[in-house]
């Protein structure tokens, strides 16, 4: 695969049905990770749901297991803290040639590329009428009830970067099981809940969420077709 440009070309998509088990997911996040290393594929987003599970990044702190036997636990190999995956949470793996730039992401930039997954989110939550938004010193995206002022997680960002490949990516809380989270202190913050979009009662399904993020791929990481 040659590039005639320092353009990314455009990924592909794919979307599992069902269940995917952890340890298969990162199994094959690896080969594909590897394969667009070596120029023999091409960039992916792969949208998926796990069952119940809790990973722990880099920087998990055991005491944030408040219940280690409730689900099977994983090392998840990215950056951050704890974080609940499940059934009604849109995962989205992204794997792209980080050197290369991609739309607004220049070449090796590891933070532009963090902050544009941040945009890519925040661009589509607003389509279905969510005011989701960044924090300081927090990853992720956010809301806050008007009402109380208080902030709730909406989707979480993990990402491995492997030879200049990035790997895991964003989940995003559709309609999982809240209390599922309690397990954990997610990504380490103690004083903030977490939400999901139908809490914020947006009746949008994983479906509808996962064309929306494909369609407004473009708007932050460059076209949708082409090389």
């Amino acid at each position: 695969m040659h590039h005639t440009s320092s353009t990314a070309c455009a990924p592909e998509w794919r979307y599992s049905q069902g269940l995917v088990a952890y340890p298969d997911a990162v199994a094959m996040m690896r080969d594909r990770v590897a394969a667009i290393r070596a120029g023999a594929a091409r960039d992916l987003v792969w949208f998926l749901q796990h069952p119940p599970l809790y990973t722990a990044g880099s920087s998990a702190k055991p005491a944030d297991l408040a219940e280690p036997d409730r689900f099977e636990t994983f090392q998840a190999g990215r950056g951050g803290q704890w974080t609940y995956h499940g059934p009604g949470q849109l995962v989205a793996y992204v794997m792209l040639d980080l050197t290369l730039r991609h739309g607004m992401v220049p070449a090796r930039d590891t933070h532009a590329y963090v902050s544009a997954l941040e945009d890519w989110l925040m661009s589509v939550l607003a389509e279905f009428g969510v005011n989701a938004g960044r924090r300081a010193g927090r990853v992720g995206v956010w809301v806050m009830d008007e009402t109380t002022g208080k902030d709730s997680k909406l989707a979480a960002i993990g990402v491995r970067i492997t030879h200049w490949v990035s790997w895991h990516g964003i989940s995003l809380n559709i309609s999982p099981e809240l209390e599922h989270f309690s397990g954990i202190v997610p990504c380490g913050i103690r004083e903030h809940g977490v939400t999901s979009l139908r809490d914020l009662g947006v009746g949008a399904t994983l479906d509808d969420v996962q064309m929306a993020l494909q369609a407004g791929w473009s708007r932050v990481f460059g076209p949708l077709a082409g090389c």
